[in-house]
């Protein structure tokens, strides 16, 4: 049996990253209230530090690491930023492995971190493989984006945060990639407001979460295609399948249009502020709320990271 992240390493990973994140307080959204039907309000996780959540789970990681060899990751850009600029902070060396396709302004920042990027594979699925391979071959340490209790409870951090500052939501909307960032919030938000419905959210095009859920184990995607590319991974792992299964209402599909939709309502582009007003089951007067998780590409795949030290 799978092992889940409980509510008291959440807060420990919270009086971890206090002193390194930035307070992101949650703020109502006239845009999405109005698409929503209802009072919508945005945790606004694209303000974070390195322009996503990712910082969290990294730092909590590899804040817990022994020794000084070097750390190494794969990713599309949010990943990077954060396992570089935790990696900076902790006094260790960083190699990040990044996809052909990858943003150029995520490349960039990446660097601007301290990390070392190496650029190659068609697919964030290609880089891990790297990233996996130069870890056995170096003895640096891997720091997985998802498949890991100690980022799953950085991520989770969120949740607590959700809870204090949205004392009346009803309804936690949160996207979905690997699943580390729903497993953790709503493993949070459970142990504190079990009343409150957590539902995840993918792109149809990347249905990661909701095919391993109907299959009851995860699934190797043939293929993922979104314009939403901090979510676009093959496969969920074991791990974050079991705390979807265990803490997470619902996991729903949007279209590409919906996606899209979505980014343009948004002052900032952002990888996840999905909120399909029919998936969700509580009466109209209800609150709910949505991490805005971090930057992403735009419609046009235009990139918008920048780097926010």
């Amino acid at each position: 049996m799978t092992a889940l992240v409980g509510v008291e390493e959440i807060e420990d990973a919270r009086s971890r990253v206090a002193g390194v994140i930035r307070p992101t307080h949650v703020d109502r959204s006239a845009n999405f209230s109005r698409m929503a039907g209802r009072p919508v309000i945005l945790k606004p996780e694209h303000l974070q530090r390195t322009g996503s959540f990712k910082i969290r789970g990294a730092y909590n990681h590899i804040s817990r690491l022994d020794g000084d060899a070097d750390v190494v990751a794969a990713s599309a850009g949010n990943h990077a930023q954060g396992v570089a600029l935790a990696a900076t902070l902790c006094g260790l060396r960083s190699v990040i492995f990044m996809p052909a396709n990858a943003a150029l302004p995520k490349l960039e920042a990446t660097r601007a971190y301290g990390a070392e990027v190496r650029v190659g594979g068609d697919t964030v699925d290609d880089c891990v493989a790297l990233a996996r391979a130069h870890a056995a071959a170096t003895g640096a340490r891997f720091v997985p984006p998802f498949d890991d209790p100690w980022v799953i409870a950085g991520q989770g951090t969120v949740g607590l945060e959700i809870v204090d500052e949205a004392p009346d939501a009803a309804v936690v909307v949160v996207p979905v990639g690997g699943g580390g960032l729903i497993g953790g919030t709503a493993a949070a938000i459970k142990a504190r407001r079990p009343d409150v419905l957590v539902v995840g959210v993918e792109a149809q095009g990347a249905p990661t979460m909701r095919a391993a859920l109907d299959a009851g184990r995860p699934v190797m995607l043939d293929s993922v295609n979104t314009m939403a590319d901090g979510t676009a991974l093959r496969c969920c792992s074991e791990l974050t399948l079991a705390h979807a299964q265990a803490f997470v209402d619902d996991v729903v599909l949007v279209t590409e249009e919906q996606v899209s939709r979505s980014y343009c309502c948004s002052s900032n582009e952002r990888s996840g502020s999905w909120s399909p007003r029919a998936h969700w089951p509580s009466p109209p007067s209800s609150r709910a709320g949505c991490p805005a998780t971090g930057r992403s590409s735009s419609p046009a795949r235009g990139a918008t990271s920048t780097r926010c030290s």
